[in-house]
């Protein structure tokens, strides 16, 4: 029976089974393509019409396939010129991956690196085909087990599925639990670097137009991801494995309890410094990437702040919204209200002042429905009350003109997840959000998984234009990953992916963020607190109405 292809409107008639690389051909721009919305390597066989995308580094539903591709690169690499080490990658600065070697007193050096780079260029340039082979769960185990990789031996177990994948390139075999490039020479574009005590890797980025972006040291960020890190081994919450091991050997409560007391810990390191400098400081500013936990978190920043007898009040950035004909306009013409010029900054400025100075102020309210500013309450506040303010521009001195730098305290906050499903396959701290947002916006907003989705390219584009680059000024960075959350999230998230068709456009998001969640043991939230960062997308917090 005839199937035809559509290419780029194009149709194509075969009168057999086609693999898509045959139909693309061999542009090495090319990593993977959209077959009917799902995303397939190249070296995919179509077998039934078939509408057919190609997708190149400028598509975020290709990244993964790239990052993967070229992890699996480096690992071989390392295999082939330090066979004895052994490495872990993970997300770190500048939107790298960051390879260290896990090995008792061993360390990347400058001399590794030339190295790497001159075997990671050799393998690129020979071109050797990446076949995959789909083998029985138990034959993928035996295999890893004899390379003495127990990592994946103990995620297989784990895997719901009976057979398992493995990727056999010139003699060296690895799974990266994702699809991947159909051969070396797709992976063209990298860049590594020595960063103490690792490697640096880059990469192409969506959204950097498929670019390889610009590297940017943030100390602050690197300081919290290894900060993170060291707290995930020590806990021994730094993989999928661990997270099930811990929850099957001490049970919810104790895990639980175990998570929230890492918040609380630094709720009290933040109380802390602030009490320590309570007679400067007058403003103290909250911001991060959405789905962060804000909104929670500064409730319970201000009942840590209560029991050391500073009272501070709370009030929202978006109170000060322009009205919406003033709003500046994105690139596509529509109000971008994720911008620093749709909030009246300057009347924030002079208000805080004002309240600062001691003077009675008429604070704003915005009124959503309306579209516009209305008059709100009249304040004025003692010497020694600080002012708690959150919102995505909450960092940035602009917000803040009028203030001296030595009145303001700057709290980023993020999830800084160090979780990955084994030393060679990192968990994304964007999927994770995303997965909260996706939780959130159904629970409270009746959003669809769908609807959140399609706003999440622009929520990031905002973000990497406004939020990330005010962490380097922060004075305390607060982590608001739980290792426990994917698994507790995994009931109200699965549903919602599931039911997504997969004919629709965001099916590759939904598929990616299933093949993940299947890892993870479900967790009960019974014992989840109120006052969890947790309960800001599940449900049942006791700050929801506040």
């Amino acid at each position: 029976m005839p199937i035809t292809v559509t290419l780029n409107d194009r149709k194509m008639v075969y009168d057999k089974p086609v693999k898509v690389l045959d139909i693309v051909g061999n542009d090495k721009d090319i990593v993977c393509a959209s077959v009917n919305n799902r995303v397939r390597e190249l070296t995919y066989t179509i077998e039934k019409d078939s509408v057919v995308i190609p997708l190149t580094c400028k598509s975020r539903d290709a990244k993964p396939t790239y990052e993967a591709s070229l992890r699996f690169i480096v690992a071989m690499a390392m295999k082939r010129i330090r066979p004895n080490l052994k490495i872990r990658f993970s997300y770190n600065i500048s939107r790298c991956v960051f390879m260290q070697i896990l090995n008792e007193g061993e360390h990347a050096n400058i001399q590794l690196v030339k190295e790497l780079e001159e075997e990671m260029t050799k393998i690129v340039k020979a071109d050797y085909p990446l076949v995959r082979n789909v083998l029985g769960k138990d034959a993928v185990k035996d295999y890893f087990a004899s390379q003495g990789y127990n990592d994946k031996v103990e995620i297989l177990k784990y895997r719901p599925e009976k057979t398992a994948h493995i990727y056999d390139c010139d003699g060296f075999k690895d799974y990266m639990y994702n699809r991947m490039v159909p051969s070396t020479g797709y992976v063209y574009r990298w860049k590594i670097r020595y960063y103490h005590p690792g490697i640096l890797i880059q990469y192409p980025r969506p959204d950097c137009n498929g670019e390889i972006p610009e590297f940017e040291d943030a100390p602050t960020f690197g300081r919290t991801l290894k900060r993170a890190h060291l707290w995930a081994k020590t806990t021994r919450f730094d993989s999928i494995v661990g997270i099930n091991h811990r929850i099957e050997e001490n049970g919810a409560i104790d895990v639980i309890t175990l998570c929230e007391q890492k918040h609380n810990q630094q709720l009290c390191e933040l109380g802390e410094m602030i009490e320590e400098n309570k007679d400067e400081i007058r403003l103290i500013c909250v911001a991060g990437p959405s789905s962060s936990g804000k909104t929670t978190f500064a409730n319970r920043l201000r009942i840590e702040l209560l029991s050391r007898g500073i009272d501070p009040i709370r009030i929202s950035l978006d109170d000060y919204y322009k009205p919406r004909e003033e709003a500046p306009l994105d690139e596509n013409g529509e109000p971008d209200l994720e911008s620093l010029e749709a909030l009246d900054y300057e009347l924030f400025n002079q208000n805080m002042a004002d309240l600062i100075a001691g003077e009675v102020v008429e604070l704003p309210k915005f009124d959503f429905k309306l579209g516009h500013r209305v008059p709100g309450r009249k304040i004025s506040i003692p010497m020694d009350q600080p002012i708690i303010i959150e919102g995505i521009h909450a960092l940035n001195d602009r917000m803040t003109f009028a203030i001296p730098q030595h009145q303001k305290f700057k709290i980023f906050i993020a999830p800084q997840a160090q979780v990955s499903i084994d030393d060679e396959n990192p968990i994304s701290l964007t999927d994770l959000r995303l997965l909260r947002r996706i939780v959130r916006d159904y629970q409270f907003r009746g959003a669809s998984a769908l609807e959140t989705m399609s706003m999440w390219a622009s929520v990031r584009k905002g973000e990497f234009k406004w939020i990330y680059s005010t962490q380097e000024g922060a004075n305390y960075v607060y982590n608001s990953f739980s290792p426990i959350e994917l698994s507790i999230m995994k009931k109200y998230a699965m549903p919602l992916l599931e039911g997504i068709d997969i004919d629709n456009e965001y099916f590759p998001v939904a598929e990616r963020l299933i093949r993940m969640l299947k890892f993870f043991n479900d967790l009960s939230d019974e014992w989840v607190p109120c006052n969890s960062i947790l309960r800001e997308f599940i449900g049942g917090s006791c700050y929801a109405d506040v």
